[in-house]
C-alpha cells in the first residue's frame, strides 16, 4: 500500500472515534537517539493523533507526570540502548502508583525477542524494532485504544 493511501485508511478510522487520541512519545533514560521516535511522530500527526514529546533523557518520574498532565491515552516508549528491562517496566509501576494505570504503555527500539514476553507480562505491547513499518505499529496502537479506552467494536 502507498503511503497516502494506509494515512487515509487510519484517517478514517480515528475519525469515527468519541476523541481525538493523544500519544506522549518517550526517550526514558540515557538514550539520545531519538532519529526513529522523530520518523513515528511525524507518521502519528499525519494519522491524526495528537503527539506530544517527552525529549530525550526523560526519567520516569518525568514521563509519568507528562503523561497525567498531558492526559494522554498512550504513551510510546523508545529504548535503543538496552535498558528497556529498567525504565519500561519502572513506567507501567510509576503510573499504578500514580493511579493512572488505565493509560496504554507500548514500546519499541532493540529489543531482544526473548525479552519481549517479559514486557507484555508487565503489560508493555508492541515493542517493535528498527524496519517495523509504520503501519504495523499505528495499527497495534489504534488496536488498543480502541477496545480497552473506548470499548468500541471497530477492526483496524
Amino acid at each position: 500500500m502507498e503511503r497516502g493511501r494506509n494515512l487515509q485508511y487510519f484517517r478514517d478510522i480515528i475519525n469515527k472515534l468519541p476523541k481525538r487520541i493523544k500519544i506522549l512519545v518517550a526517550k526514558p533514560g540515557l538514550d539520545a537517539h531519538d532519529r526513529g521516535v522523530h520518523v513515528l511522530m511525524r507518521y502519528f500527526r499525519d494519522a491524526g493523533l495528537e503527539v506530544v514529546y517527552s525529549g530525550i533523557l526523560a526519567t520516569v518520574d518525568e514521563i509519568v507526570q507528562t503523561a497525567i498532565d498531558e492526559d494522554v491515552d498512550v504513551i510510546a516508549l523508545s529504548s535503543m540502548n538496552g535498558a528497556h528491562l529498567v525504565h519500561f517496566p519502572a513506567v507501567i509501576e510509576k503510573l499504578r502508583e500514580k493511579g493512572a494505570s488505565d493509560i496504554i504503555v507500548v514500546g519499541g527500539g532493540i529489543i531482544p525477542e526473548e525479552d519481549k514476553p517479559k514486557l507484555e507480562a508487565v503489560g508493555v505491547t508492541g515493542n517493535y524494532g528498527p524496519g517495523t513499518p509504520l503501519e504495523v505499529i499505528l495499527a497495534h496502537i489504534l488496536s488498543r485504544v480502541i477496545k480497552e479506552k473506548f470499548k468500541l467494536d471497530i477492526k483496524v
